[in-house]
């Protein structure tokens, strides 16, 4: 993760429950209205909806979900952390997606068409998952 210069990531630890979702989203929007480049917040607070809940989804209840917020010279930076090591899927090829028209998995196709670049890395308590998006 890139960080700005002088600029701290924010950090929260999340309860792993439907209740991290409004969190995530009220920390997001607090972040961004901290920056001087004005940021989509709404993409940025969908996309961070939709990554807490896949971490509560797929992952199990006995590791904590920490989601972190940076803020670049050119925009933001979000990382939701779990416990699980295993990949979400292939966020960087937009073909391996799931079905637009199947009733799960289209988080994944958001956050690779919304944002401006997306990911997954390997922690050391389990993977991060990730996206940027650009100051408008």
């Amino acid at each position: 993760m890139t960080e700005a210069a002088g600029s701290s990531p924010w950090r929260v630890t999340l309860p792993h429950s439907a209740e991290a979702v409004p969190l995530a989203r009220a920390l997001v929007r607090s972040a961004l209205a901290h920056v001087e480049e004005s940021t989509h917040s709404e993409t940025a607070e969908l996309l961070t909806a939709e990554l807490v809940a896949n971490a509560i989804q797929h992952t199990g209840g006995d590791h904590p979900i920490e989601l972190v917020v940076v803020l670049l010279p050119t925009g933001c930076q979000v990382e939701v952390h779990d416990g699980d090591p295993a990949p979400p899927g292939n966020l960087s090829q937009p073909g391996d997606m799931p079905d637009p028209w199947e009733e799960d998995g289209r988080g994944l196709l958001l956050i690779s068409t919304l944002s401006s670049a997306c990911g997954h890395r390997a922690t050391d308590q389990g993977k991060a998952v990730w996206f940027t998006l650009p100051a408008v």
